[in-house]
């Protein structure tokens, strides 16, 4: 086997570099500033592509809500049940390239993040298909959970139609991830924005004039994955700036797949139990006294958080990005400026949002009701998604610290603790025993919030970053297989 040049100088933190001495230093403000112009050229994009993300569910849900009652019932169950039993797993498993892509780009090995999209993919799509059986399944399930008949009946045959989505969504989280661990962020904004004005057009020619109904708003969301899916699986492969990162298919792919599923499955572990606690409290929410007028005001404030969250997951996403980067790079006191850079922009945006959300509590309600009961609970409910959302921007920021250095495990953990062992007991006791309602449900996951964020703090302020920096380099250089590269046509 020829040896690869960047090989012949392996990464190493010698003593006298300024980066194994990491605290010495202060940053200057030029520091700074490039740290903050990096981030926010990776996050805005990322942030734009949530939105648009968010939008394709948004979209279809609009087309089916004039369908009528049940069918609308049905497609939201069946969304909520696609998202917790296959698109949270399939996108936490897929965040375990934000390590391994991220790393190996920092450290220069280029050739890898090919080597570790295809493994990503062969994953993914051989999850997909035990998550595709449980939803082709989704109405007896539903049923065994309680749910009424009618609706779960609805749901079942909106699921199966739900099954295309779950490949498509595998092949796309996979290549996001690998294009936004280098960097490369524009397309992954062109390709969205794109898929999302034509789901307009295709979920109302499939809704209204396919005769197929909600279920044609299913089958539109899977057209509409597997359209960005393949736009980028052919930008991937023509586009000169993957060039060194794309340099064609390898059986290499096969041999670390246990590699990857060792990281792959905390990750979806992490994001899942977070995902699973909010659904959890929407089941919540309908055992309460008068459950109409509280269902009704958590769906409304659930959206509200969803929407706004999608701008801090965005600078999540940058903060995994700088900081595998530069710990693949092995500098480890860039990398502590990019945490300091992005907590402080996020808190600084949770703030802004709050101010915002409270200035406008009075008025947000009438744009779901004209019930005044609901637009005042809404308007109360408003001042505690404010506080929520600064926390929830913090958490998500850490998390995001977590993935770029590959701590999942942990992260999973402090998830666990946070969310069932604290936030949901909290919500229960809140909601249930001291009659607070809906917005005992929420401050019981606050108190999650507070706690999550609290413990990733911990696990932050007490990183070494020179040990992370020599993971990172023993994860990069462990993952070169050391035998003839048979690439495939």
């Amino acid at each position: 086997m020829e040896k690869n040049p960047s090989l012949q100088a392996p990464l190493i933190l010698s003593s006298s570099s300024p980066e194994s001495t990491s605290r010495q230093s202060r940053f200057s403000r030029d520091e700074i500033l490039r740290e903050v112009k990096k981030q926010l050229w990776l996050a805005g994009p990322l942030v734009t592509v949530n939105f648009l993300t968010y939008l394709l569910q948004v979209i279809s849900v609009m087309f089916v809500g004039h369908l009528g009652e049940l069918p609308l019932a049905g497609a939201s169950m069946a969304t909520s049940f696609a998202s917790v039993t296959a698109l949270s797993l399939l996108k936490g498993m897929a965040s375990a390239l934000e390590t391994l892509c991220g790393q190996s780009y920092g450290a220069k090995q280029y050739h890898l993040l090919g080597i570790h999209l295809q493994r990503a993919m062969i994953v993914l799509l051989l999850a997909a298909i035990p998550l595709s059986f449980i939803s082709g399944y989704a109405e007896p399930i539903l049923l065994c959970l309680g749910q009424d008949p009618e609706i779960s009946a609805e749901a079942g045959k909106y699921a199966r139609f739900v099954i295309p989505s779950i490949f498509g969504f595998a092949i796309l989280e996979s290549h996001v991830r690998f294009l936004q661990s280098q960097n490369n962020v524009i397309p992954l904004m062109v390709t969205t924005g794109t898929t999302t004005l034509l789901h307009v057009l295709v979920c109302w020619a499939l809704v209204f004039k396919s005769g197929l109904g909600n279920r044609g708003a299913a089958l539109a969301n899977g057209i509409s994955y597997w359209i960005n899916a393949l736009s980028l699986f052919v930008y991937v492969r023509v586009s000169p700036s993957c060039k060194q990162t794309w340099t064609g298919w390898s059986r290499e792919a096969f041999h670390g797949i246990p590699g990857f599923i060792r990281l792959a499955i905390p990750s979806a572990i992490m994001l899942s139990l977070e995902i699973w606690s909010f659904e959890m409290m929407v089941l919540l929410g309908g055992l309460l006294p008068n459950p109409k007028l509280e269902t009704s005001v958590l769906s409304i404030s659930l959206n509200t958080c969803a929407m706004i969250f999608m701008i801090p997951m965005g600078f999540s996403a940058a903060v995994s990005t700088r900081v595998s980067n530069e710990l693949g790079a092995g500098r480890p006191r860039t990398a502590i400026l990019a945490v300091y850079v992005a907590l402080a922009m996020v808190m600084t945006e949770g703030i802004l949002v709050g101010i915002v959300l409270v200035s406008g509590r009075s008025v947000w309600g009438h744009l779901y009701s004209t019930e005044e009961r609901v637009v005042k609970y809404v308007a109360e409910m408003l001042l505690l998604i404010a506080a929520f959302h600064l926390f929830d921007a913090i958490q998500v920021v850490l998390s995001g610290i977590c993935r770029g250095c590959g701590r999942q495990k942990l992260g999973a953990i402090v998830n666990l603790g946070a969310y069932y062992m604290i936030g949901i007991p909290c919500s229960v006791v809140l909601a249930f025993v001291y009659h607070m309602g809906g917005k005992g449900l929420w401050t019981g996951i606050m108190i999650a919030l507070i706690f999550q964020a609290l413990f990733l703090s911990i696990m932050t302020i007490t990183t070494s970053w020179e040990k992370e920096a020599k993971k990172a380099k023993d994860r990069v250089y462990g993952a070169i297989i050391q035998e003839p590269s048979h690439e495939l046509p």
